[in-house]
Parts: C-alpha cells; sequence; structure tokens
C-alpha cells in the first residue's frame, strides 16, 4: 500500500530537523507577501512550505517480528534485485535491493537490522537519474555497513539523483543502531540500495511498494554465515510472511 503525503490524525510522527531551513523561509516570505497585500502568493508560498514539512515527515513504526528478519531501510518501489560485489562492503558476491524515491515518497531511512556500523562513508559525485543502472556508482552516495550479532554484513547506500540535494547520514563507525532505528535521509527523494550476504533469502520482488522500518525484505537462510548464532528458532524462520 502506497504512504499516504499526510497521514492520519491518529498516527503520531515528527519532523526532520533538516526540513526547517527550506520550510521557515518559505512561511517567512509568506508573511511579507500577506503585509503587502498580495494573498494569492501569501497562500501559495504557505502551501509550499507544509509540502516540505510533508517531505520530512517521521512517521513512528514499531514492528516486533523475529530480531533475524531484516526490514526495508526505505520507502518506495523495487526496481531491481540482483547480485553484484562491492569491495566497499567486501563480502565478495552479495545480494542487493534497489528502491526508488519519488518525491511524494517519505524521506527517512531507518536501519534495517540492528547491529555495529563497521564503514560509514560519503561519496561526492555526480547528480544523474536514480533509475539509471550507473546511479550507484557515479552518483553523489553515502555508504554504511553494519555487523549484526552472527557477523553477517549489511550495507546501505543512500544515493542522490537529479532533484535530490543532499544524502544525510546519521551513523558514524562504532554506532549500534537497532533495527528500525533513523539511520538518515535523502533531500527530496532518490534511491537505497540495501545488500545483504549472497545467501539470505529474498521476501519482496521487483515492483513492490516498501514501507522503511515495517516491510520485511529478506531473511537469513539456514546455511548462512553465523546462522549458530542467530536469534530466532526454526518455527520463527517458518513464520515469515510470504
Amino acid at each position: 500500500m502506497r504512504p499516504s503525503l499526510f497521514l492520519p490524525p491518529h498516527q503520531k510522527m515528527s519532523i526532520a530537523k533538516e526540513a526547517w531551513p527550506f520550510a521557515v523561509p518559505l512561511v517567512l516570505a509568506s508573511g511579507v507577501a500577506l503585509a503587502l497585500r498580495y494573498p494569492r502568493t501569501a497562500l501559495a508560498l504557505f502551501l509550499v512550505g507544509l509540502l516540505l514539512l510533508a517531505f520530512f515527515r517521521i512517521p513512528k513504526r514499531r514492528f516486533d517480528g523475529p530480531e533475524h528478519l531484516v526490514l526495508a531501510p526505505a520507502n518506495g518501489v523495487v526496481t531491481r534485485i540482483d547480485r553484484v560485489e562491492d569491495p566497499a562492503i567486501g563480502q565478495g558476491r552479495m545480494r542487493r535491493i534497489v528502491t526508488f524515491l519519488s518525491v511524494f515518497d517519505i524521506h527517512v531511512q531507518r536501519s534495517p537490522v540492528s547491529g555495529e556500523v563497521v564503514r560509514s562513508s560519503f561519496r561526492d559525485g555526480l547528480k544523474r537519474a536514480a533509475f539509471r543502472e550507473d546511479a550507484g556508482e557515479v552518483n553523489q552516495s553515502h555508504l554504511v555497513v553494519i555487523r549484526r550479532p552472527s557477523g553477517d554484513l549489511i550495507g546501505v547506500r543512500q544515493i542522490a539523483g537529479l532533484v535530490a540535494r543532499r544524502v544525510v547520514s546519521y551513523l558514524r563507525i562504532g554506532d549500534s543502531p537497532a533495527r528500525g532505528d533513523l539511520i538518515g535521509l535523502i533531500k527530496f527523494g532518490s534511491r537505497v540500495d540495501l545488500y545483504l550476504p549472497d545467501q539470505y533469502r529474498i521476501e519482496v520482488k521487483k515492483g513492490q511498494r516498501l514501507v522503511e522500518g515495517l516491510t520485511i525484505v529478506a531473511a537469513p537462510a539456514t546455511d548462512s554465515p553465523g546462522a549458530a548464532a542467530r536469534d530466532g528458532s526454526k518455527k520463527d524462520r517458518q513464520e515469515v510472511p510470504r
């Protein structure tokens, strides 16, 4: 189901601090326009300011499923599921789930798993269309690699696109995010790539819409590294929604 631009009144939310430098000047300009007796201009500026606040909304999320499940790091549509190699993550062959974010999607990203941050690196670059296959290699991006208690490495790469102004990451090496914690945002949409060990079982498909912090996207296979140390019994694994 597509997340609504404006949340229902009963669903709690907050606004990312990165929204205020964009929204406040518009609201002030709206006040000036109203004082100068340009009501239509004032209303337009005020509505754009409210729309910007909606783009930076942070809805309350809660997921109580087994800890071994991997959750979607971003809102958007899955545009690609493939196998790649990325030396920056260092796992050799990996599964990759590519999620495209439009300007109407929620812009914050959440940690797909619990663990320790072992890499957090920003790379400046171009701002080509995020749907291009080479966007992950040439566009501005930020990569975070999280080591799970089992030893498995999970990578999240935030990628800027044509409209996106900047990638923001909240994580540093040594941080220990819990699954579902906020890890950053991309200003005005773009793309998020999730990297998983090759043995992980993918639970989503191309074209599916994801909700950050709620949609189950993957689960470890029984033969993946660290399986013996992983939380969750065989019964838990059988209960993964299909």
